[in-house]
């Protein structure tokens, strides 16, 4: 028999406390106006919830949680389209890029927070289907009991009723009036606050910080809150879809619904909106940011470029298109470009270090050490960079090894690693330096460091490999080289030549063929490989 009802009249903590006591299973839907939101429950506990329209889907939590990268998540999906059965966490655990008992943690944080949202909807109403299942198999449900839910939930809503005070809207831009290092007293904040405070810029959104901080939105709204509250941070403006569109209800809607979409990871559905959104205007900035974003996000890159190109000077966020631009061109090959670019990017925000940071890897990509050592060190010395990047220190560790300074290298390593124990790029990039001092084995620990990161880099996996090749190891080598080409199938054509030799020398020729054949189409100058191909061809 179904229950349903008004949410003014019954809270969602009172009916899911029914729920439990009767032990009831099925799936309990809530819509308030355009929202829809359900929780499915098996004898009384909660093992499924979701909020359509909501960020966050799985796949974007584990990136801004930075648990995966941005590519490795793109790459997740492409290989989704081609095996539809298969789920996106499925398969980012068979490439490596989470552990089964990672992804469950935040399959259940996915969860909870979309149990803590629905708390607060106090309008609307509800439906209780009994026996309801998900669709989700098993791995991708929980077993919470709702006395647990109901305490923290009841705790955020009393909190987010003081928060909504000073932020009614994440569409909000907020400014920094003081740094709280700049206090006279002595400050301690948050780990959320320190997480949002770099990004609060007077140009991103609540709706961005978040995504930037890798934080949810009762996170989000409580940090934002307290630095409010403390006078370090005030409002500056807000960001309107109204305000974009000229009044225009048709491509409002458009590019509403598109958004929607997009952050729930329903690209198809978003590129057709945002279409829609450019057939009504065809430069209008937020449908063609969003279709750059897409793009990019498919691999697009000339297409990604063409619809930020599109865009208005002066219009939107000028600075998130810059940096999106830049990087683009960087991925490119387009070095010069993506100065140009960048330099764009400094008029429009001066003080933001990171631009310096991304001069400095481009130009260490087009082989000027030089440079790329002088915007490192404007970036170090900035005074918004209380701790530098990772990426900071494994391009610089590179960058000074390049110019010969392997003392400095050595010593920026060992400051990065003291910060972040756990970065590959900086263990791998730091073991090579090592290796040209003829530090082999304090390389090679650093090496085996970074096949256990999470994920584990490829590159560390390939030079265990060169080392154990160079000691005349072939087995220990054939074992590196496997698993680098397993992580990072296009590696290499060095990797592809030496296992093909030794496939070779095990007299297994049509293996030798296929791996010989696999680096000519990775370097198809590489004049070695083309000898062992002539050579197994004259046999």
């Amino acid at each position: 028999m179904a229950i349903e009802g008004a949410l003014q009249d019954v809270s969602l903590a009172d009916i899911c406390q029914l729920l439990a006591m009767g032990m009831k299973t099925g799936c309990l839907s809530l819509t308030d106006r355009s929202n829809f939101g359900y929780i499915y429950f098996r004898k009384g506990r909660v093992i499924h919830a979701s909020v359509l329209n909501r960020r966050d889907r799985l796949g974007e939590l584990l990136v801004r949680n930075h648990v995966i990268t941005r590519k490795a998540l793109s790459e997740a999906a492409n290989a989704q389209q081609h095996d539809k059965n298969k789920r996106l966490g499925e398969i980012l655990i068979a490439q490596g890029a989470i552990s089964e008992e990672e992804l469950q943690k935040y399959i259940q944080m996915q969860i909870e927070e979309a149990v803590y949202h629905l708390f607060a909807w106090s309008q609307g109403h509800f439906h209780f289907d009994t026996d309801q299942m998900p669709e989700e198999d098993g791995f991708y449900l929980v077993n919470i009991p709702p006395e647990a839910l109901l305490m923290e939930g009841a705790r955020r809503v009393d909190e987010w009723s003081l928060v909504e005070k000073k932020i009614p809207s994440f569409d909000i831009v907020f400014q920094v009036d003081k740094h709280p290092d700049d206090s006279d007293e002595d400050v301690e904040l948050t780990k959320d606050q320190q997480k949002v405070l770099p990004f609060i810029d007077g140009v991103r959104t609540v709706n961005e910080i978040m995504d930037e901080a890798g934080l949810v939105e009762f996170e989000t709204g409580k940090a934002l809150y307290g630095l409010i509250s403390a006078g370090f941070v005030s409002r500056s403006g807000e960001r309107t879809t109204s305000e974009e569109t000229g009044g225009d209800a048709a491509l409002e809607q458009h590019l509403n619904v598109g958004v929607a979409f997009y952050r729930s990871g329903m690209m198809e559905d978003a590129d057709r909106e945002f279409e829609d959104a450019l057939a009504i205007e065809p430069t209008q900035p937020r449908a063609n940011f969003m279709m750059g974003l897409i793009a990019f996000r498919r691999g697009r890159l000339e297409e990604a470029l063409n619809h930020f190109g599109s865009m208005p000077p002066g219009a939107g966020n000028n600075y998130a298109v810059y940096r999106n631009t830049a990087l683009i061109l960087e991925m490119l090959g387009r070095y010069e470009d993506a100065l140009h670019v960048l330099d764009e990017a400094l008029v429009s925000k001066p003080m933001d270090a990171d631009v310096h940071l991304a001069r400095g890897i481009i130009h260490l990509k087009r082989g000027d050490v030089a440079a790329s050592l002088d915007a490192m060190r404007l970036y170090r010395t900035s005074p918004n960079v209380k701790r530098p990047s990772r990426q900071y220190y494994a391009y610089t560790v590179l960058a000074s090894a390049i110019g010969g300074d392997l003392e400095y290298s050595v010593a920026v390593g060992r400051e990065g690693l003291g910060h972040y124990p756990g970065s590959g790029p900086i263990l791998v990039n730091m073991g090579q330096v090592l290796e040209r001092r003829g530090e082999l084995e304090a390389a090679a620990a650093l090496y085996k460091r970074a096949t256990q990161t999470n994920p584990p880099l490829p590159q560390a996996h390939k030079n265990l490999g060169d080392q154990a090749w160079a000691h005349g190891d072939s087995e220990g080598a054939r074992t590196q080289y496997e698993k680098a080409v397993k992580l990072a199938p296009r590696l290499g054509d060095d990797v592809y030549l030496r296992l093909g030799t030794m496939a070779f020398k095990g007299n297994d020729r049509d293996v030798a063929l296929l791996l010989w054949r696999r680096a000519l189409d990775l370097n198809p100058h590489n004049e070695a490989v083309q000898a062992n191909l002539e050579m197994l061809s004259s046999e």
